[in-house]
């Protein structure tokens, strides 16, 4: 069988491997138009293009510089049960990732577009900016773990603040101030190249892969090798505490020489002079030294003793289980610095944290989906193929580690105790070095990776344009590389090197990637939950429920991280949400929140229709009954900057209007009307609904907004309708006529109807009144509106400083006094701040007052039956004398009024009835005129018929 066209499809693939983004790839290819005209590169398949790139961002510097001491200090059990639940969360996320991605076509932006996508922008961009942050941050990890590499391993003489003489708190700040220096220089170097060109970082792609791969397998060989043939790496322990190979070149006290017993360096490090009679350390006195096997094999069995965790303190000695040691307990602890000592407080959550981060880079096959054969076949496979084998390698090299190397080489961080050697670099065959260099290597392409990846997807959300300051970022050179997003980047990343700490670093990137990952299984599982009819992946073996337990790891993994950079990270992507949401641009992208907020609405519709609110949620939900002109402009915009007052953003608003004619002639007219509507109400920050309605006549149109304005249980229980204006002028009459109809529908209807009169006299919102009062005319008791709405106008900032004033009205006979008392008991109840005024009047003006018991006439009837009038003559005579009688209380009324409240801001008033018939409807209006005269501001009020505040909690 010929077998030349497979190697040499091989060879295409690996020649044209990349493990860049797909952005990134179109950068290159615009970078050199020539080649890419002549040669077109071949689209991946599984392996190349899914497979091994996610396989080369998970495997990385956690399992090369902190593998062996997370199962050190956690132990092997410890140790594989975080392990199996860091890629228990990947796998998850995988599943939900692949359910995803195989909706559609993923373009570049990766994680950011599917989740953006999916839960709106509010999230995406959120969640996008945290992934961002977690790449930066990754970047800033791999540039650690490459000069701790460089420092510790491969030149510890190239260090800037020597070490040599130093102890403690010394040592540790001049290794972090060496780790800042190179970390910056080292980012500068990576920065220059990435904005050189991507193509260099993609030359270099293979041999990056190639390293993971080989140091991967030298130290598999090297395990094999340990079960016949076990290295020879000796600690020099003291009693039982591991000692620092720099300190001695002989692991002894002293040395036979001829007939002559000699002192060592050893000796010399604990005594006083090189003499055997010299006073020495009462430890090193008391104890013998002995030497043990660092890497036993795998056939020792010492992995019974690496089972259990073993977590200490920061500056702890190092100590081998299982020797015995002399120690007095009150001795003081002297020449500590001779010893391996712990550079850190350890403890399981922070080894969480510490792990995560080399589990993650699971995104690497989706966010190239362009660059991909079949995208919808290649990325679950690749994926989860991916993790499978990562998780296999990882389980296994912590039961490896565990079960050959003895557990004071696993807790001995940096290698102080086997000649400054990488600990995993001991078990690497056929040397050390192989590991050293290949790490090295590993965590230079990953940093290059992370530079190269995060500044793309920082522009893929600039442009989407949903966070405005981010905009400037969305720029680049005329390739469209991202050179301002590339600076920004480099800064981020820059503050993560002046942590200088990988321990440190990794916890603050687990957060973010955590987050990311957490909001992917929430959009598959909302999609599934919600049914959304666009939601057809290909990949079918995914379930909500699983995707609810992947997010539920994630957040636990968070806090079992770090709580206060899980809330840190929380906090900042809520900012970030809350400020698109209040300035980002608007965006439909048929998200799954959108679904969600439908669902929600209509189980809460539902929910209201069992019953009417109790009194205490009893709030005005307002019909705002607008008029428009020839040209579809609001006439009276202060109307609703009084509903803006009123409501301050809170309950339901319906903004309405009218259109004369018909559906098919005049819906452009409505259409214009509703666009000013909005408009209006965006300016008056008015949150709620605009609604147009066209009949034949304003009269029904206005009844029709009436009966059939609201949804279910989300109905108005308030209309507010202004005062007509000119009503007596006879081109207004009609006007007049459709006041008085509204206020008998809303009667009949039981809403509460508010009428401001002189509305253009109102304030606007941008007004304030530093002082004043608003006075309420409390007369006729009508469920407690008249009491409730200046309450609800000082919450708003326009009647702020303004005092509330009660007048009441008593009759003559009434105790005034007690009166008083008792209202003001019943406004200390219901919690109102309000000065009270007992107003002394006769019976018959109060009477008079209410225009319903005006028009009862029945007393009236039985008096004249006994003057013999005719039929005709009696209803002309009461209609006479009840309308001259009753312009006169209101009159009386009114000159009361006006002499207690003329200077006040706002005047509430009760709203008599509306007359039962046509005859009166001129009366009613002139009453209301006469009742109103002389005051600037008059909100005219009327309650729906039920009580809206009670005294009750």
């Amino acid at each position: 069988m010929d077998t030349s066209p497979m190697v040499s499809s091989l060879l295409s693939s690996l020649a044209n491997y990349s493990n860049l983004t797909q952005g990134s790839k179109e950068h290159e290819e615009a970078e050199n138009n020539e080649e890419a005209r002549k040669k077109t590169a071949p689209r991946m398949g599984t392996i190349m293009g899914v497979y091994l790139p996610c396989m080369q961002n998970i495997l990385g510097v956690i399992l090369f510089l902190r593998m062996t001491w997370l199962v050190g200090i956690g132990g092997v059990l410890g140790t594989f049960t975080i392990v199996f639940m860091c890629c228990s969360t990947t796998m998850l996320t995988a599943i939900s990732m692949s359910a995803i991605a195989t909706n559609g076509v993923v373009p570049a932006g990766g994680s950011y577009y599917m989740i953006s996508r999916s839960l709106g922008p509010e999230f995406g961009g959120a969640v996008g900016i945290c992934f961002y942050l977690g790449t930066t941050f990754a970047g800033a990890m791999y540039i650690l773990g490459c000069i701790e590499i460089l420092l510790i391993y491969i030149v510890p003489a190239a260090a800037i603040f020597k070490m040599e003489g130093l102890e403690g708190a010394e040592a540790e700040a001049a290794l972090l101030n060496n780790m800042r220096v190179y970390g910056t220089i080292v980012l500068s170097f990576m920065a220059l190249v990435v904005f050189v060109g991507v193509k260099y970082v993609n030359k270099l792609a293979l041999v990056f892969l190639a390293c993971v791969i080989l140091s991967i397998l030298a130290v598999y060989a090297g395990v094999i090798k340990t079960s016949f043939d076990p290295p020879d790496f000796p600690v020099c322990v003291l009693g039982n505490r591991t000692l620092a190979s720099k300190g001695f070149d002989i692991c002894a006290k002293t040395i036979e020489r001829g007939n002559a017993t000699l002192t060592t360096k050893l000796w010399r490090a604990f005594c006083d002079s090189e003499f055997l009679n010299a006073t020495c350390d009462e430890y090193f006195t008391s104890n013998n030294v002995s030497q043990i096997q660092g890497i036993p094999g795998i056939t020792s069995g010492i992995l019974a003793e690496n089972l259990f965790s073993t977590f200490m303190e920061k500056n702890s000695i190092l100590e081998k289980r299982g020797i015995p040691a002399v120690l007095d307990p009150e001795a003081p602890e002297t020449n500590t610095n001779r010893y391996v000592l712990t550079d850190i407080t350890s403890f399981f959550t922070l080894l969480v944290g510490i792990y995560f981060p080399s589990v993650t880079g699971i995104m690497a096959g989706s966010n190239r989906s362009g660059d991909l054969q079949d995208a919808q076949k290649s990325i679950p496979i690749g994926t989860i193929l991916a993790i499978t084998t990562t998780s296999i390698i990882y389980m296994s090299s912590v039961i490896l580690f565990g079960a050959c190397v003895d557990g004071v080489v696993l807790r001995d961080k940096f290698g102080e105790g086997v000649d400054g050697n990488l600990v995993i670099g001991t078990l690497a065959w056929p040397s050390p070095w192989v590991i050293v260099f290949g790490s090295f290597f590993s965590t230079c392409g990953a940093g290059l990776q992370s530079l190269t990846g995060a500044p793309r997807l920082l522009q893929a959300i600039a442009r989407d344009g949903i966070i405005p300051f981010l905009r400037v970022f969305g720029h680049g050179k005329a390739n469209g590389e991202p050179t301002w997003a590339l600076l920004l980047t480099a800064c981020i990343c820059e503050s993560g090197i002046l942590i200088a700490s990988l321990d440190a670093v990794a916890p603050i990137l687990s957060m973010f990637f955590l987050m990311c990952y957490m909001f992917v299984n929430l959009a598959c599982a909302l999609q599934t939950l919600l049914r959304t009819p666009n939601w057809r992946p290909r990949f079918k073996f995914y379930h909500w429920a699983l995707s609810l337990l992947g997010m539920s790891l994630c957040l636990t993994l968070m806090f079992l991280c770090s709580w206060y950079y899980a809330i840190v990270a929380m906090v900042i992507a809520s900012c970030i949400y809350k400020y698109i949401e209040f300035c980002g641009a608007e965006k439909e992208w048929g998200d799954g929140i959108r679904g969600i907020s439908l669902s929600a609405a209509r189980y809460a519709l539902m929910r209201l229709e069992e019953g009417p609110p109790h009194t205490k949620n009893w709030r005005p939900q307002i019909l705002v009954l607008m008029s428009l002109d020839a040209e579809q402009n609001v006439e009276q915009p202060r109307l609703l900057s009084l509903t803006s007052q009123l409501k301050a953003g809170k309950g339901l608003t319906i903004v309405g209007a009218c259109v004369e004619g018909t559906y098919l002639n005049n819906q452009p007219q409505a259409q214009e009307g509703d666009q000013s509507l909005r408009k209006l109400m965006e300016v008056e920050k008015v949150k709620g609904f605009s609604q147009v309605v066209i009949s034949s006549n304003l009269r029904d149109a206005t009844s029709h907004l009436i009966q059939a304005g609201g949804l279910g249980g989300l109905r108005h229980n308030t209309v507010l309708v202004s005062y007509p204006k000119n009503w007596k002028q006879a081109e207004e009459h009609h006007r007049c006529r459709n006041f008085i109809e509204v206020v008998r529908e809303t009667t009949a209807a039981r809403l509460a109807l508010l009428v401001p009169k002189n509305i253009s006299a109102y304030p606007s919102n941008g007004e304030r009144f530093t002082e004043g009062h608003i006075d309420v005319w409390w007369i006729v008791h009508d469920g407690g509106m008249l009491m409730l709405l200046p309450f609800l106008l000082r919450q708003h900032k326009v009647w702020r400083k303004c005092k509330i004033r009660i007048f009441t009205v008593a009759q003559m006979d009434d105790n005034s006094i007690q009166m008083k008392k008792d209202l003001m008991t019943f406004l200390y109840h219901l919690r109102f701040d309000a000065e009270v005024e007992v107003v002394e009047m006769h019976e018959s003006d109060i009477s008079a007052y209410t225009y319903e018991k005006t028009l009862m006439m029945e007393q009236r009837s039985q008096i004249l039956k006994e003057m013999h009038l005719t039929k005709n003559e009696r209803e002309r005579e009461v209609l006479n004398q009840s309308n001259v009688r009753r312009m006169h209380h209101a009159q009386k009324l009114n000159e009361v009024i006006v002499k207690k409240s003329q200077e006040a801001k706002l005047v509430l008033l009760n709203m008599p009835g509306p007359p039962k018939n046509r005859t009166g409807e001129e009366n009613y209006m002139e009453f209301l005129e006469v009742l109103t005269e002389g005051l600037n501001r008059v909100l005219l009020v009327r309650g729906g018929g039920r009580e809206v505040i009670t005294i009750y909690s």
